[in-house]
Protein backbone atom coordinates (compact mmCIF):
# COMPACT_ATOMS: atom_id res chain seq x y z
CA UNK A 1 0.00 0.00 0.00
CA UNK A 2 1.58 3.62 -0.93
CA UNK A 3 -0.21 7.28 -1.11
CA UNK A 4 -0.15 8.86 -3.97
CA UNK A 5 -1.91 12.73 -4.38
CA UNK A 6 -3.34 11.57 -0.50
CA UNK A 7 -5.14 8.55 -1.39
CA UNK A 8 -4.29 5.09 -0.72
CA UNK A 9 -2.65 2.75 -3.74
CA UNK A 10 -3.24 -0.84 -2.99
CA UNK A 11 -0.75 -3.56 -4.55
CA UNK A 12 -2.77 -6.90 -5.56
CA UNK A 13 -2.71 -8.93 -8.07
CA UNK A 14 -5.52 -10.46 -10.46
CA UNK A 15 -7.47 -13.09 -9.51
CA UNK A 16 -6.29 -15.31 -12.30
CA UNK A 17 -3.04 -14.68 -10.99
CA UNK A 18 -1.37 -18.48 -10.03
CA UNK A 19 -0.19 -16.84 -6.96
CA UNK A 20 -3.74 -15.09 -5.97
CA UNK A 21 -4.98 -16.29 -2.54
CA UNK A 22 -8.68 -16.88 -2.48
CA UNK A 23 -9.50 -17.79 1.30
CA UNK A 24 -8.08 -17.68 4.68
CA UNK A 25 -6.60 -21.70 3.93
CA UNK A 26 -5.18 -20.68 1.04
CA UNK A 27 -2.94 -17.78 3.14
CA UNK A 28 -2.68 -20.15 6.99
CA UNK A 29 -0.54 -22.33 3.88
CA UNK A 30 1.55 -19.31 2.47
CA UNK A 31 2.40 -18.11 6.00
CA UNK A 32 2.93 -22.23 6.88
CA UNK A 33 5.64 -22.27 3.04
CA UNK A 34 7.35 -18.58 4.43
CA UNK A 35 7.31 -18.56 7.62
CA UNK A 36 6.36 -14.82 8.32
CA UNK A 37 3.85 -12.35 6.04
CA UNK A 38 3.55 -9.18 6.67
CA UNK A 39 -0.16 -7.90 5.80
CA UNK A 40 0.74 -4.89 3.87
CA UNK A 41 3.03 -4.48 1.04
CA UNK A 42 6.96 -3.12 2.04
CA UNK A 43 10.27 -2.97 0.50
CA UNK A 44 10.11 -6.46 -0.35
CA UNK A 45 8.11 -6.93 -3.61
CA UNK A 46 5.88 -9.83 -3.07
CA UNK A 47 6.36 -10.05 0.34
CA UNK A 48 3.11 -9.46 1.75
CA UNK A 49 -0.89 -10.25 1.81
CA UNK A 50 -1.75 -7.50 -0.14
CA UNK A 51 0.52 -8.48 -2.80
CA UNK A 52 -1.23 -11.56 -3.37
CA UNK A 53 -4.70 -10.39 -3.10
CA UNK A 54 -7.24 -8.37 -5.80
CA UNK A 55 -6.92 -4.55 -3.87
CA UNK A 56 -11.28 -4.57 -4.89
CA UNK A 57 -11.32 -7.51 -2.23
CA UNK A 58 -10.46 -5.53 0.79
CA UNK A 59 -12.53 -4.22 3.34
CA UNK A 60 -15.44 -5.75 1.70
CA UNK A 61 -16.90 -8.08 4.28
CA UNK A 62 -17.19 -11.18 2.33
CA UNK A 63 -15.59 -14.22 2.10
CA UNK A 64 -12.78 -13.01 0.12
CA UNK A 65 -11.86 -10.10 2.26
CA UNK A 66 -8.14 -10.10 3.64
CA UNK A 67 -8.76 -8.14 6.26
CA UNK A 68 -11.36 -10.17 7.91
CA UNK A 69 -9.17 -13.52 6.97
CA UNK A 70 -7.08 -11.98 9.61
CA UNK A 71 -9.40 -12.04 12.60
CA UNK A 72 -10.11 -15.79 11.16
CA UNK A 73 -6.76 -16.40 11.36
CA UNK A 74 -5.40 -15.28 14.77
CA UNK A 75 -6.52 -18.03 16.77
CA UNK A 76 -5.58 -20.77 14.71
CA UNK A 77 -2.81 -23.02 16.65
CA UNK A 78 -0.28 -22.91 13.99
CA UNK A 79 0.15 -19.27 13.83
CA UNK A 80 0.62 -15.85 15.34
CA UNK A 81 -0.88 -12.17 14.39
CA UNK A 82 0.46 -9.15 15.63
CA UNK A 83 2.52 -5.95 14.88
CA UNK A 84 5.60 -7.83 13.60
CA UNK A 85 6.93 -5.94 10.82
CA UNK A 86 8.21 -2.52 10.76
CA UNK A 87 5.68 -1.61 14.03
CA UNK A 88 3.27 -2.85 10.92
CA UNK A 89 0.80 -6.07 11.15
CA UNK A 90 1.46 -9.90 9.85
CA UNK A 91 1.79 -13.55 10.74
CA UNK A 92 4.24 -15.71 11.87
CA UNK A 93 4.07 -19.32 11.79
CA UNK A 94 4.17 -21.70 14.92
CA UNK A 95 7.68 -23.12 13.28
CA UNK A 96 8.96 -20.20 12.77
CA UNK A 97 8.18 -17.86 15.91
CA UNK A 98 10.51 -19.22 18.06
CA UNK A 99 13.40 -18.24 16.15
CA UNK A 100 12.03 -15.07 15.69
CA UNK A 101 11.60 -14.63 19.95
CA UNK A 102 14.96 -15.21 20.15
CA UNK A 103 16.09 -12.90 17.60
CA UNK A 104 13.94 -9.82 18.80
CA UNK A 105 14.40 -10.81 22.85
CA UNK A 106 18.60 -10.97 21.97
CA UNK A 107 18.79 -13.52 24.98
CA UNK A 108 16.52 -11.33 27.57
CA UNK A 109 13.47 -12.45 29.49
CA UNK A 110 10.69 -9.37 29.79
CA UNK A 111 11.87 -8.61 33.56
CA UNK A 112 15.58 -8.87 32.42
CA UNK A 113 15.06 -6.62 29.70
CA UNK A 114 12.99 -3.94 31.56
CA UNK A 115 15.94 -4.04 33.95
CA UNK A 116 18.38 -3.60 31.49
CA UNK A 117 16.71 -0.24 30.28
CA UNK A 118 15.52 -1.91 27.49
CA UNK A 119 11.82 -2.05 27.97
CA UNK A 120 10.11 1.03 29.16
CA UNK A 121 7.91 1.25 32.82
CA UNK A 122 4.75 1.41 29.92
CA UNK A 123 5.54 -1.90 28.67
CA UNK A 124 6.05 -3.28 32.02
CA UNK A 125 2.85 -2.00 33.74
CA UNK A 126 0.89 -3.53 30.51
CA UNK A 127 2.68 -7.27 31.16
CA UNK A 128 1.89 -6.89 35.05
CA UNK A 129 -1.84 -6.22 34.26
CA UNK A 130 -1.82 -9.62 32.43
CA UNK A 131 -0.79 -11.52 35.72
CA UNK A 132 2.37 -13.42 34.22
CA UNK A 133 3.27 -16.57 35.91
CA UNK A 134 7.09 -18.07 36.39
CA UNK A 135 6.58 -19.26 32.66
CA UNK A 136 5.19 -15.85 30.96
CA UNK A 137 1.84 -17.18 30.56
CA UNK A 138 -1.10 -15.29 32.12
CA UNK A 139 -4.67 -13.90 30.36
CA UNK A 140 -5.68 -12.71 27.76
CA UNK A 141 -7.37 -9.47 27.41
CA UNK A 142 -9.26 -7.03 25.02
CA UNK A 143 -6.99 -4.14 24.28
CA UNK A 144 -9.31 -1.47 25.83
CA UNK A 145 -9.64 -3.32 28.49
CA UNK A 146 -5.61 -3.53 29.19
CA UNK A 147 -5.36 0.22 28.55
CA UNK A 148 -7.87 0.97 31.70
CA UNK A 149 -6.40 -2.02 34.25
CA UNK A 150 -2.46 -0.52 32.86
CA UNK A 151 -4.04 3.47 33.79
CA UNK A 152 -2.30 4.31 30.92
CA UNK A 153 -3.72 7.38 29.19
CA UNK A 154 -0.84 8.37 26.68
CA UNK A 155 1.58 6.27 25.32
CA UNK A 156 -0.51 2.71 25.32
CA UNK A 157 -0.24 1.96 21.65
CA UNK A 158 2.83 2.58 20.91
CA UNK A 159 3.98 0.31 24.07
CA UNK A 160 1.36 -2.45 23.13
CA UNK A 161 3.47 -2.27 19.56
CA UNK A 162 6.68 -2.62 21.58
CA UNK A 163 5.93 -5.68 22.89
CA UNK A 164 5.05 -7.44 19.70
CA UNK A 165 8.05 -6.24 18.10
CA UNK A 166 9.72 -7.62 20.91
CA UNK A 167 7.36 -10.67 20.63
CA UNK A 168 6.14 -10.49 24.06
CA UNK A 169 2.66 -10.37 22.61
CA UNK A 170 0.08 -11.44 20.03
CA UNK A 171 -2.82 -10.17 18.88
CA UNK A 172 -4.60 -13.97 20.09
CA UNK A 173 -8.31 -13.44 18.95
CA UNK A 174 -10.77 -10.78 17.73
CA UNK A 175 -13.87 -10.18 19.60
CA UNK A 176 -16.89 -7.70 20.12
CA UNK A 177 -17.16 -5.63 23.25
CA UNK A 178 -20.86 -7.23 25.71
CA UNK A 179 -22.99 -5.66 27.38
CA UNK A 180 -24.45 -6.20 30.94
CA UNK A 181 -27.20 -8.51 28.79
CA UNK A 182 -24.82 -10.24 27.30
CA UNK A 183 -25.59 -8.69 23.53
CA UNK A 184 -22.18 -8.16 21.23
CA UNK A 185 -21.65 -4.40 19.91
CA UNK A 186 -19.25 -2.30 18.45
CA UNK A 187 -15.96 -3.21 16.18
CA UNK A 188 -14.22 -6.40 16.44
CA UNK A 189 -11.44 -5.79 19.35
CA UNK A 190 -8.09 -7.57 19.35
CA UNK A 191 -7.49 -9.95 22.51
CA UNK A 192 -4.19 -9.25 23.86
CA UNK A 193 -1.33 -12.11 25.17
CA UNK A 194 1.89 -13.51 25.65
CA UNK A 195 2.51 -16.12 23.39
CA UNK A 196 3.71 -18.41 26.00
CA UNK A 197 -0.17 -17.95 27.02
CA UNK A 198 -1.04 -19.37 23.33
CA UNK A 199 1.42 -22.36 23.16
CA UNK A 200 4.10 -22.69 25.76
CA UNK A 201 7.33 -21.28 27.51
CA UNK A 202 8.95 -24.08 26.21
CA UNK A 203 7.62 -24.28 23.56
CA UNK A 204 8.37 -20.17 22.42
CA UNK A 205 11.60 -20.30 24.16
CA UNK A 206 12.90 -23.79 22.42
CA UNK A 207 15.88 -22.00 20.32
CA UNK A 208 19.17 -22.40 21.74
CA UNK A 209 21.18 -21.07 19.28
CA UNK A 210 22.59 -17.31 19.59
CA UNK A 211 19.80 -14.46 18.18
CA UNK A 212 22.61 -13.61 15.30
CA UNK A 213 22.17 -16.86 14.35
CA UNK A 214 18.38 -16.72 14.40
CA UNK A 215 18.89 -13.63 12.21
CA UNK A 216 20.60 -15.22 9.95
CA UNK A 217 18.21 -18.17 9.32
CA UNK A 218 15.14 -15.07 9.04
CA UNK A 219 17.41 -13.47 6.42
CA UNK A 220 18.16 -16.69 4.40
CA UNK A 221 14.38 -17.77 4.60
CA UNK A 222 13.64 -14.51 3.29
CA UNK A 223 15.96 -14.81 0.34
CA UNK A 224 15.01 -18.14 -0.62
CA UNK A 225 11.67 -17.17 -1.26
CA UNK A 226 12.22 -13.38 -2.25
CA UNK A 227 15.50 -13.69 -4.27
CA UNK A 228 15.44 -9.87 -5.16
CA UNK A 229 15.46 -8.51 -1.29
CA UNK A 230 18.08 -6.46 -0.76
CA UNK A 231 19.86 -6.83 2.81
CA UNK A 232 18.78 -3.21 4.08
CA UNK A 233 15.09 -4.11 2.97
CA UNK A 234 15.21 -7.07 4.99
CA UNK A 235 16.85 -4.86 8.08
CA UNK A 236 13.90 -2.44 8.01
CA UNK A 237 11.18 -4.71 7.43
CA UNK A 238 12.52 -7.78 9.85
CA UNK A 239 14.87 -6.43 12.25
CA UNK A 240 13.96 -3.70 15.13
CA UNK A 241 16.13 -0.55 14.63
Amino acid sequence: METIAGEWIMKGCRRSDPECLHSPEDLLALVRKVGFLPLFSNGIPGFSVEEHTPPADWWTGSSLDPWDWRQLLAPHPDIAYGKFFDRKAGFVSREWFPCFANYRRDGYDWEGMYEDGRMTSRCKRILDVLDLDENAAGRAMLSGDLRKQATLEKGFEGALTDLQMKTFLVMGSFRRRRNRQGEEYGWHVAEMMTPETKWSYDEVNACDEKPAESWNRITEQVRKHFPGASVPEIRKTLGIR
